[in-house]
């Protein structure tokens, strides 16, 4: 007996996403075949040590230009380093954290590298790993298909 498939869902080149642990709604993201994990745009990124002796990673997300933007630091206790290799082709060093973000009103656990991307249009990039996850293929074509059908059915 075959197993049913999950039909595949379309997502377009731009999507507004949710981060529904930090309260961000409506966040602009990129979608982008040709980066493995995800981005999201942080700044004052840097480890710290607690009273309680654990090291943890604080950053500010987002930054003032934005809408969401409250200022507020943000701490994550588990963190990695990798090589993410930049779409100029340059390799650095970034921070990886796990977070959740949704699409089409279903959150997903996936990771995103850190990153000042204030010289990018959109603060977020969705990468292959979260596009292969939840089954999605890009339509070049649209934009915001996940928002409209989960916001706004009639648009």
């Amino acid at each position: 007996m075959k197993k049913m498939r999950i039909p595949k869902r379309v997502v377009g080149r731009r999507e507004l996403v949710d981060f529904p642990a930090f309260g961000l709604q409506g966040i602009e993201a990129k979608v982008d075949t040709g980066a493995y994990t995800g981005a999201i745009h942080c700044s004052d990124i840097h480890e710290e040590r607690r009273a309680d002796g654990q090291i943890v990673l604080r950053v500010l997300l987002l930054d003032p230009s934005h809408l969401n933007f409250d200022g507020r630091p943000l701490e994550f206790t588990t963190f990695s380093r990798r090589d993410i290799r930049s779409s100029n082709g340059d390799v650095q060093e970034r921070y990886v954290v796990a977070m959740v973000i949704r699409l089409f009103g279903e959150d997903f656990a996936t990771e995103f590298s850190l990153s000042d991307r204030s010289d990018m249009k959109y603060p977020v990039l969705i990468g292959r790993a979260l596009l292969r996850q939840g089954r999605f293929v890009v339509d070049v074509g649209r934009r915001n298909v996940s928002y409209k059908a989960t916001q706004h059915p009639s648009s």
